[in-house]
């Protein structure tokens, strides 16, 4: 069975993966807030990122039989989860019109679906690349 992924959704990925982060950061950019605020964001983005590939790894892992200590898979699972909510609770505190907690929030998302998908990938493309 070939599982490697079409060049169209390793592009459609990277894509939102840029996408997502980019709007996001010059979102931030363009902000009227002071810049510990923007940290806070930027920070959680970065956390989101890192946190989505990790729990994308642990959970490939496991379906494919490598061992993962259930306390890192829980950690995953937390991080990401974790990081949602604090950009929730940011965005909910936020003095910021609605349209612009949409904003953050969608690419936000948008950015961790993309780290998701860009991690798929590039296992799939490995894996499949280097037959065990």
């Amino acid at each position: 069975m070939n599982t490697k992924p079409s060049n169209a959704f390793i592009a459609a990925s990277w894509v939102a993966l840029l996408a997502g982060m980019a709007a996001f950061i010059v979102g931030l950019w363009n902000a009227q807030m002071v810049l510990n605020e923007k940290g806070y964001y930027f920070t959680v983005l970065m956390y989101g990122l890192f946190s989505a590939v990790s729990l994308q790894k642990t959970v490939r892992d496991q379906m494919e039989g490598v061992p993962v200590t259930s306390i890192y898979y829980g950690l995953s699972w937390f991080s990401t989860l974790m990081a949602v909510a604090l950009l929730v609770v940011g965005l909910w505190n936020a003095t910021l019109t609605l349209s612009e907690k949409g904003f953050y929030g969608m690419s936000f998302l948008l950015a961790l679906f993309g780290a998701i998908a860009v991690q798929k990938n590039t296992r799939d493309s490995r894996t499949n690349s280097n037959p065990l």
